[in-house]
């Protein structure tokens, strides 16, 4: 069994890399192109989802971790959004959406896993024993992986 010792371990942070990389290809060409605020705004709500992990992360602290989940979660919703929005505008067909939008839901559900994982563990952060074990979040962290 691998040990979380960077956020590169973490199976969300990588779903996550691939979906801002799929959105980055996505709004490449074609009429995103021309609509720099909505290719800008998608971009960086996709960005942002791995970057948070990422950030959460790297606090060391379980309850910042989850703050940071938190806002990852909210960026993935608002990608969401923007895919929408990507839609109605015949930017992307459905058969696309459809597809980029179950990467999302895929994401969210792992989140939401890791929030709830977080939110039972004993463990404080890195920074800190568990009253329980001598272990950090990154140990306790192996068990989600």
């Amino acid at each position: 069994m691998a040990t979380i010792q960077r956020f590169e371990d973490l199976q969300v942070w990588k779903k996550a890399r691939l979906f801002s990389m799929q959105v980055f290809e996505l709004t490449k060409e074609g009429p995103f192109t021309n609509d720099f605020d909505h290719r800008r705004q998608l971009r960086r709500s996709a960005d942002s989802i791995m970057d948070n992990i990422a950030e959460g992360f790297g606090r060391g602290n379980r309850n910042e971790f989850v703050h940071f989940l938190a806002i990852a979660k909210g960026s993935l919703e608002e990608s969401k959004s923007q895919l929408y929005r990507a839609l109605d505008r015949d930017y992307v067909d459905q058969e696309l959406f459809d597809e980029q939008y179950q990467k999302a839901e895929e994401i969210g559900g792992m989140i939401r896993k890791l929030m709830q994982y977080l939110n039972q563990s004993n463990i404080k952060g890195s920074r800190y024993q568990s009253s329980s074990k001598s272990s950090t979040l990154e140990e306790d962290l192996v068990n989600y992986a």
